[in-house]
C-alpha cells in the first residue's frame, strides 16, 4: 500500500495560512481540512476570518461553514470526524493538507487525546458560584499556580475552559495539563509539520489590519445578530466577547475596538507558544513558499495525480 501523507499547517491568527495553504494545495493537487474551532460555523463568517470562495480558489475544503452555531464541536468532535474524512480522502489521494490555528484541534487529529477524568457536578457549580463571587480572575489565578503551563496557553476571559481545567486540577490533584501527555495515539499516515511566522511587529501590523477589515465589513453587526448565542463557547473568544460587552453597556464602542486589537494580538501570541512547544514543527515565513516546496520534496511528500 502506498504512504499516506499528511501536511499540517500552523500559526498565529492573521500570519497567512489561508494564501499559502491555497497555493501549496494547487501544486500539491490536495484537499484542505481546516483546523479552526469556530470557522466551521455558518452563522461566524466575519469575526473568524473565514476564508471566501474567491480565497479558496476552488481547492476542497472540510470542516469550513458545514454546521451551525448551535451543534456541538470541540477538538474531540474534530478528531474523529477528522479521522473518519482523512480515511476516505486518502483512498484517492497519497497526500492532504491540514490548516489551522487551533492548536488544540490540531494535536487532537495529530496525536489523539489521553483519557480525561469525569468530575462531579457539584464541584463545577461550586466553581461557577466562584465566579459569580469572587471573580474569574480569582479562578484564574489559582490556575496559574495549578497549571501554570495550560494556564498560558488558554484566553483569561475564556471561562468555560478555566472552570474546566481548574476542576480537574482539584478533583485529582494533577495539572490538566498532564492528562495530554499520555502516549500518542497511532495514526496510520505520516506527519509532515510547517509552521509559519513573521517578525512581532510585522505580525501586530497585519492582525490589526485585519481587525480594521473585519470592522469595515460588519463585525459589530454580525455580533449583535448572534447575541442570542452568546453564552455558547464558540462566541466567548476574541472578536466577540468584546463586543458583548459593549453591546452590555460595559465600555463605549472605541473600547470595544481597542481590546478587540489587544486580545487578538495576546491570542496570537498564545497560538506561538502553543505551537513553539511542539519540535516537530519546521518554521517559515509565509512568503518562502519555494523553501517550503523544497522541505516538503526533500521529505518525499507525493504530489497528487
Amino acid at each position: 500500500m502506498r504512504a499516506k501523507h499528511l501536511v499540517v499547517i500552523v500559526g498565529p491568527t492573521a500570519v497567512g495560512k489561508t494564501a499559502l495553504t491555497v497555493q501549496l494545495a494547487k501544486l500539491w493537487r490536495a484537499p484542505v481540512l481546516n483546523a479552526d474551532s469556530r470557522q466551521v460555523f455558518k452563522e461566524l463568517a466575519i469575526g473568524t476570518a473565514k476564508p471566501t470562495p474567491d480565497e479558496m480558489e476552488g481547492v476542497p475544503h472540510y470542516f469550513v461553514n458545514d454546521r451551525s452555531i448551535t451543534s456541538p464541536f470541540s477538538a474531540g468532535h474534530f478528531e474523529q470526524e477528522g479521522l473518519l474524512r482523512l480515511n476516505e480522502l486518502f483512498k484517492t489521494y497519497a497526500t492532504v493538507l491540514v490548516s489551522g490555528g487551533s492548536g488544540l484541534y490540531i494535536d487532537a487529529l495529530c496525536y489523539g487525546f489521553s483519557e480525561m477524568p469525569r468530575v462531579d457536578i457539584e464541584l463545577r457549580n461550586t466553581l461557577k458560584l466562584r465566579v459569580e463571587s469572587e471573580g474569574l480572575g480569582s479562578l484564574y489565578s489559582q490556575l496559574l499556580q495549578l497549571d501554570p503551563d495550560y494556564a498560558a496557553r488558554i484566553d483569561p476571559e475564556n471561562q468555560q475552559r478555566i472552570v474546566r481545567a481548574l476542576e480537574v486540577c482539584l478533583a485529582t490533584g494533577r495539572p490538566f495539563s498532564s492528562f495530554r501527555t499520555g502516549a500518542a495515539s497511532q495514526r496510520n499516515f505520516k506527519l509532515h509539520f510547517i509552521g509559519l511566522e513573521l517578525p512581532r511587529e510585522e505580525l501586530y501590523q497585519r492582525i490589526n489590519k485585519r481587525m480594521d477589515a473585519m470592522l469595515a465589513a460588519g463585525l459589530f453587526n454580525e455580533a449583535k445578530m448572534n447575541e442570542k448565542y452568546k453564552h455558547l463557547n464558540a462566541l466567548q473568544t476574541v472578536g466577540y466577547s468584546e463586543i458583548f460587552g459593549y453591546l452590555d453597556g460595559q465600555y463605549s464602542k472605541e473600547e470595544a475596538i481597542r481590546l478587540l486589537k489587544r486580545n487578538s494580538r495576546r491570542y496570537a501570541k498564545r497560538q506561538l507558544t502553543w505551537f513553539k512547544k511542539n519540535k516537530e514543527i519546521q518554521w517559515f515565513s509565509p512568503n518562502h513558499l519555494q523553501a517550503i516546496m523544497a522541505y516538503l520534496k526533500d521529505r518525499q511528500v507525493p504530489e497528487n495525480e
